[in-house]
C-alpha cells in the first residue's frame, strides 16, 4: 500500500513538471507571436502561428487533464491507504493499551505484594535488631562488670561526695538523711513483698517463685555486702559495684527462663546507697565541725589562760616595781646631796618599767575582753608542702608565734616559715575575706577549713596592701630545717659521713624533746 502511494505521488510530480514546461513553451510562443506581429499581414504565417498555438493549447490541456486525473486517482488511493493504516493502527493501539493495562494491573498487584512482604520482613528484622541491640548492651554491661570484678575498680569511678550533698537543703542534717535511708529500706522490702522486685518467664508457679528468689537472694546478698563498705569517699565506686552486680545476676538468671532483677528495684537500692553515703558524710561533717569547735574552744581557753597569766605576771611585776620605787624613795630621802642624783636615775628607770608593766597588763586585759582582736598569719612549709603553698589562719594569742610553733610541732616534719603577721581588731573577718579572695586557689577543693592555698606570696601581699593593712613581710622561705636535712642526706652519700655521731645527736635531741614535753604538760 505504501509503494502505490509513493508511485502516485511521483507521477503527480512529473505531470505538474510537464504542465509547467508546456506553459513555459506557450509563453515562449506567445512572445514569438508578438514579435511576429508585424508580419501578420502575411496570411500563411498567421495561419501557421494560430495552428501552432492551437496545438500547444490542446496539448497542454490534455496533459493538464491527464495529470489532474492521475493526481485525483493517486489522492484517492493515498486516502484509502491512509484510512486503512489508521484503522489498523487504532486497532493495534487499542490492543496494546489493553495488554498494557493488564500488565500494569499485574505489576501493581505484584508491587503491593512485594511491599507488604518487605514491610513484614523489615518489622521482623527491626525487632530482631532491637532485641540484638538490647542483648549486646546487656552483654557489654556484663563484660564490664566481670572486668571490674577481676581487675578491681581503682579510682575510675571515684566521684566527689560533695556532689551527692549538693541537692540537699542548707540545714539538711544527719537525722533527716537517716530518715530517708530508713524510707528507702522500707520501700525496698515493700517491692519484694508485692512481687515488683524481680520477674521471670516461667509459667509454672513453683519454678517461677524459685527462680525469682534465686536472683533476689544473689542480688541482695551482693548489695548488702557492698553497702556494708560505705565510706565518705567511695560513693562512685560502690554505685558501679551495685550496677555490676545487677548485670551479672541478670546474666546468670537467663538460665532460669530469663529470671531478672527489675530496673525499678535497682533504682531503689541505688537510692538506698545514696542516702547511706549522705548519712555517713553528714555524720563525718558534724564530727569535723564538732572537732573544729572544740579546737577553737581549746585555742580560746589557751589564749585566755595566756591573757590571765600575762595579767598575773604584769601585776606581779607592777607590785615589785612599786615596792622597789618605794624603797628607792626612802633611800632618796635619807641620802645626801651627793647620792640623790643616783636615786633619781633609779626612780626614773623604775617609773619607766612600771609604765611598761601597766601597759602590758592593760593590753592583756584588753585582749581578754575583745574576743575578735588577734593576728592573721601567712606561713609556709616548703619541706612539707612544696613551693607556693601558704597557710592563712588566725590566732588570738598574745604571742602569735607560739601558735605557729604548735602547728609545726608534730603534725608536719618541718617547722613553718612566717611571712607576715597582720594585727587586726576583727581578725575573723579579715581571715574570712582573705580566704574568699583566694577560694579558687584552695589546695583542698573539698574542705576549705584546711586553709592552705596554692598562690604566689606576692599575690597575697598585693591583696593585703590593697585593703590598706600594714604588715612586715618576709618574701623568701628560709626552710632552714628542710635545707639542712637535704644537706645531711647528701652527706650521707659520702664515705666521710659520721653516721654514729649523727645518730647520737638525734637520740639526745629526742630525749630533750621528751623532757620539754613533760615540762609543758606540767605547766599547762
Amino acid at each position: 500500500m505504501t509503494g502505490k502511494r509513493r508511485a502516485a505521488e511521483t507521477a503527480l510530480r512529473e505531470a505538474v513538471a510537464q504542465r509547467d514546461r508546456l506553459q513555459q513553451e506557450v509563453s515562449t510562443l506567445q512572445e514569438q507571436n508578438r514579435a511576429l506581429g508585424k508580419y501578420q499581414h502575411i496570411v500563411d504565417v498567421e495561419a501557421e502561428v494560430e495552428a501552432t498555438r492551437t496545438r500547444a493549447a490542446s496539448s497542454a490541456e490534455a496533459v493538464r487533464r491527464s495529470a489532474e486525473t492521475e493526481a485525483e486517482a493517486t489522492r484517492k488511493s493515498a486516502m484509502t491507504a491512509a484510512e486503512a493504516v489508521r484503522v489498523s493502527a487504532e486497532a493495534a493501539a487499542a490492543d496494546l493499551r489493553k495488554r498494557s493495562d493488564a500488565v500494569l494491573t499485574e505489576a501493581a498487584a505484584e508491587a503491593s505484594r512485594i511491599i507488604e512482604s518487605a514491610s513484614k520482613r523489615a518489622q521482623e528484622v527491626a525487632g530482631e535488631a532491637f532485641e540484638a541491640m538490647k542483648n549486646a548492651k546487656q552483654l557489654e554491661q556484663t563484660a564490664t562488670a566481670m572486668r571490674n570484678i577481676i581487675e578491681g575498680y581503682g579510682d575510675r569511678y571515684v566521684v566527689p561526695t560533695q556532689g551527692v550533698l549538693d541537692e540537699l537543703a542548707e540545714h539538711f542534717g544527719f537525722t533527716e538523711a537517716g530518715a530517708r535511708l530508713k524510707s528507702a529500706r522500707e520501700r525496698m522490702r515493700e517491692m519484694i513483698r508485692v512481687g515488683k522486685a524481680a520477674n521471670c518467664d516461667y509459667v509454672e508457679t513453683n519454678r517461677r517463685t524459685t527462680a525469682i528468689e534465686f536472683v533476689l537472694d544473689a542480688f541482695n546478698g551482693k548489695v548488702d555486702s557492698i553497702l556494708a563498705g560505705v565510706r565518705h569517699d567511695n560513693h562512685g565506686t560502690l554505685e558501679q559495684k551495685v550496677r555490676d552486680a545487677f548485670s551479672v545476676v541478670n546474666n546468670n538468671g537467663q538460665a532460669f527462663r530469663n529470671a531478672r532483677i527489675q530496673q525499678d528495684y535497682l533504682a531503689t537500692r541505688l537510692d538506698e546507697l545514696k542516702w547511706a553515703v549522705v548519712a555517713n558524710e553528714l555524720k563525718l561533717k558534724e564530727r569535723e565541725e564538732q572537732r573544729i569547735i572544740k579546737e577553737r574552744i581549746r585555742e580560746e581557753e589557751k589564749a585566755q589562760r595566756e591573757f590571765e597569766r600575762a595579767q598575773r605576771e604584769a601585776e606581779k611585776e607592777e607590785e615589785l616595781l612599786r615596792k622597789a620605787m618605794e624603797k628607792a624613795r626612802r633611800e632618796f630621802e635619807k641620802a645626801g646631796d651627793a647620792q640623790k642624783s643616783k636615786y633619781e636615775e633609779q626612780l626614773t628607770l623604775l617609773a619607766q618599767k612600771l609604765k611598761e608593766a601597766e601597759e602590758k597588763n592593760q593590753r592583756a586585759l584588753s585582749m581578754a575582753q575583745q574576743t575578735r582582736t588577734g593576728h592573721v598569719y601567712v606561713i609556709s612549709n616548703v619541706g612539707s608542702f612544696g613551693e607556693d603553698i601558704f597557710k592563712v589562719g588566725l590566732t588570738r594569742r598574745l604571742e602569735p608565734l607560739d601558735r605557729i610553733r604548735e602547728l609545726g610541732d608534730a603534725s608536719v616534719p618541718f617547722e613553718f616559715d612566717v611571712h607576715a603577721l597582720i594585727h587586726s581588731e576583727d581578725a575573723p573577718s579579715l581571715e574570712r575575706e582573705l580566704h574568699k579572695r583566694f577560694v579558687r586557689k584552695q589546695v583542698n577543693k573539698v574542705n576549705p577549713r584546711k586553709e592552705f592555698f596554692r598562690v604566689a606570696l606576692q599575690d597575697i601581699r598585693q591583696v593585703v596592701d590593697s585593703m590598706g593593712l600594714q604588715a612586715q613581710w618576709t618574701m623568701t622561705s628560709e626552710a632552714r630545717e628542710f635545707r639542712e636535712t637535704q644537706a645531711v642526706e647528701r652527706a650521707m652519700q659520702s664515705q666521710s659521713f659520721e653516721e654514729g655521731a649523727w645518730i647520737q645527736r638525734q637520740l639526745k635531741e629526742h630525749e630533750v624533746a621528751q623532757v620539754e614535753e613533760v615540762r609543758k604538760e606540767a605547766v599547762g
